[in-house]
């Protein structure tokens, strides 16, 4: 199944965190890594008293279910130091299943697309950029979903 995966950190090292979840998530079981975005840097969605993220999304195949790539996903998490201190606080590492196939997944513990998908330039700009004709479900085309996402400070880190 081709996964979109969204990558975020703001403490100990952004840049460092979201390279090395991107190793962990290449070494993740039955899944195969096709694509990284640039690494973006955003000003922080909630409490505005933390510092910027940085931001990338990648996109692999792989054969975990949702639920399981959900657990690894928390586990490289743990790995990382992530505490869950305050919504849309700081952290140390994010990790977001954005898009599983074309599935619309809603339970206690998942949501996929991923929401707020299509509002947030952080997600929007760096998964256009690995697939720039992705038809997200339930919202449509990228194209036209750019075009109604405001970049909001966004910018690109660096390349590839």
């Amino acid at each position: 199944m081709r996964v979109f995966i969204g990558l975020g950190s703001n403490l100990a090292d952004p840049k460092g965190q979201v390279q090395a979840a991107q190793k962990a998530l290449q070494a993740l079981p039955t899944t195969t890594w096709l694509a990284s975005s640039s690494l973006y840097k955003s000003p922080p969605m909630g409490p505005q008293d933390q510092p910027d993220y940085i931001n990338a999304v990648v996109a692999l195949d792989t054969e975990l279910s949702p639920h399981d790539l959900l657990d690894c996903l928390q586990q490289i998490e743990q790995q990382h130091g992530r505490v869950r201190e305050r919504h849309w606080g700081e952290r140390t590492l994010d990790l977001d299943i954005l898009l599983y196939g074309e599935d619309i997944i809603a339970d206690d513990r998942l949501q996929v697309p991923h929401p707020g998908i299509a509002q947030r330039a952080f997600v929007i700009y760096p998964l256009a950029e690995i697939d720039a004709d992705i038809v997200i479900p339930g919202k449509g085309a990228i194209q036209p979903l750019l075009t109604q996402c405001p970049r909001d400070g966004l910018t690109r880190f660096e390349n590839k």
